[in-house]
């Protein structure tokens, strides 16, 4: 009940913490950390360690499941080349360079312990590089690859974290044996993930039109994909994210608007509150861990952890650099390549630096430091435990805030823009719909007696043809002028729809409290006005 209790406490702390977000501009899982280290030094709180199994089982599917339904599995597999090159390869190589650091710079490392340590910060966090890059305005293709490898490097650093700490335990390592584990594992993972998808997509198609049903199933979805893989040992986290691609790239014909509105505010909500509590909890993991290490002075921790950090950041960047330009990493053959990087040397270094200075961890490798037993087999202490503990805390905090408060003037320096403006786009495949239903309307609709009703419906579409190629235009010169659409001027009819939606809305309000109408009556009309506010603040300057 006392640790109910703090749960009731931090998200009450998390609630109102939201309110002064938007005025202190800094990243959610950065600031979210920091209030979670300042609360972890509160005294009269009992200590709140995580429970590894509670991450991997509740935190960790719906988290990962978001990310991936958010991702567009058309990039995904466009950038498939650098998200496996950083997923696989740049992990055990972020592995083996932190394993030789600890082991000739950090007393009582032994390999196997030093490998443990490198294979559990090497995996960077999808859901903390969500959050850190989200809003920046980054090329669409840098954030499919920082997105694309954090949703499935946990996957080849959980694998060599458990034939690390099988070496500690055991002392026996056969390298044979975890590549084969590694490709079964993976293999399994996603196999299961698109299995599970595959029914899922089927489930979706004969429950249409039922909103509530189908979105209880999106939020069971992430645990069935996870739980099923996990039973034969595959991957969880693959599967996840294997499932959430599909459900993705079939979510268009599966739901109905009423079904993508109300799931999308309840996930928004549901991540909000998830992501917000985990990275709370992170932050109040310090206090604990320094208990444990009252035999080390406090400048030995700090330079241990500074110098785990270095060689952890060091690594990515040499890493993804030499990738980019021996391999060719960023260069393909496909237009999209080169509609993102514009085939010009400057646009790509500096995307390639911003790739290489991304690499936030998070709470899969918290997780995995605390789910590290407290014994071996024959009983004695798990050597370095709380030492790992620490090192990786430090790792998380100076990657997730150092890093992540350094990306946005980092990226306002490089003065990068993204590739392609999304409103624009948007405008274009409205016009693109709007002139092919007046082809559909001239050459296949048939209309009433006569040509009236044909006519009527032809001027609609006209006009609002004539609005998007006005609006495309507007953009256009934006654009050149270096201007943001959100300043532009509400038109007068604009300004008059706004003040006749404030009008019915006072209306209502007043009709409400005179209890005129049932409350039925009342909320449906004002679930109508709710669906009418949100198309009319779509179509205003800066929304699109």
């Amino acid at each position: 009940m006392e640790k109910f209790g703090v749960v009731i406490f931090i998200l009450t702390v998390l609630i109102s913490l939201s309110a002064l977000i938007e005025k202190i501009r800094l990243p959610h899982p950065v600031f979210f950390v920091v209030a979670g280290l300042a609360i972890g030094f509160i005294p009269v709180l009992p200590d709140l360690v995580l429970d590894p199994e509670v991450v991997f089982v509740i935190f960790l599917p719906p988290l990962l499941y978001d990310a991936a339904f958010r991702t567009s599995w058309r990039d995904f597999k466009t950038d498939i080349r650098p998200i496996s090159a950083l997923a696989v390869s740049l992990v055990f190589f972020t592995t083996v360079a932190v394993a030789a650091t600890a082991y000739y710079f950090i007393p009582g490392f032994s390999w196997p312990l030093a490998f443990l340590l490198g294979a559990i910060v090497s995996p960077p966090d999808a859901v903390a590089a969500t959050g850190i890059i989200k809003g920046l305005g980054l090329n669409k293709r840098v954030i499919t690859i920082l997105e694309g490898e954090s949703l499935v490097n946990d996957a080849s650093a959980l694998i060599a974290y458990r034939y690390a700490l099988a070496a500690v335990t055991t002392g026996s390592f056969v390298v044979w044996q975890a590549g084969l584990q590694f490709l079964l594992v993976a293999g399994g993972g996603i196999a299961i993930g698109l299995v599970i998808g595959y029914l899922l997509v089927a489930a979706h198609k004969r429950i249409r039109n039922s909103p509530s049903v189908e979105t209880g199933l999106t939020l069971l979805t992430p645990f069935l994909a996870y739980l099923a893989a996990e039973q034969v040992h595959a991957s969880g986290i693959l599967s996840v994210v294997s499932t959430g691609l599909f459900i993705s790239w079939h979510s268009h014909e599966i739901f109905t608007y009423q079904t993508r509105m109300r799931a999308r505010v309840v996930w928004d909500t549901l991540m909000f509150l998830l992501n917000g509590f985990v990275f709370i909890l992170i932050g109040m993991q310090l206090p604990d861990i320094l208990k444990q290490l009252s035999s080390y002075t406090l400048p030995q921790l700090i330079g241990y952890g500074i110098l785990i950090s270095a060689i952890t950041i060091l690594v990515r960047i040499i890493w993804v650099f030499a990738g980019a330009y021996a391999a060719k990493l960023f260069r393909g053959n496909g237009k999209s390549l080169a509609a993102s990087f514009e085939r010009d040397d400057e646009a790509t270094w500096k995307n390639v630096l911003i790739i290489s200075w991304t690499g936030t961890r998070g709470i899969i490798s918290l997780a995995a430091a605390l789910a590290i037993p407290l014994t071996l087999y024959n009983g004695t202490a798990f050597p370095q435990r709380a030492m790992i503990l620490f090192l990786c805390f430090v790792v998380i905090f100076i990657t997730l805030v150092v890093q992540g408060l350094s990306l946005q003037p980092l990226v306002r320096l490089l003065g990068v823009k993204p590739a392609a403006d999304e409103g624009r786009e948007k405008r274009e495949l409205q016009l693109l719909i709007v002139n092919s239903t007046l082809h559909f309307i001239d050459e296949e609709c048939v209309a009433g007696p006569g040509s009236r009703f044909k006519d009527q419906l032809k001027k609609k579409y006209e006009a609002l043809a004539k609005q998007l190629a006005t609006e495309i235009q507007t953009h256009k010169q934006n654009e050149d002028t270096q201007e943001e659409s959100a300043e532009t001027p509400l038109t007068s009819v604009q300004q008059a729809q706004l003040r006749i939606a404030q009008f019915q809305r006072e209306l209502l309000l007043r009709l409400h409290q005179q209890g005129a109408f049932s409350a039925t009556a009342i909320k449906e009309v004002e679930r109508t006005m709710d669906i009418n506010d949100l198309q009319s603040a779509q179509a205003l300057p800066g929304k699109g």
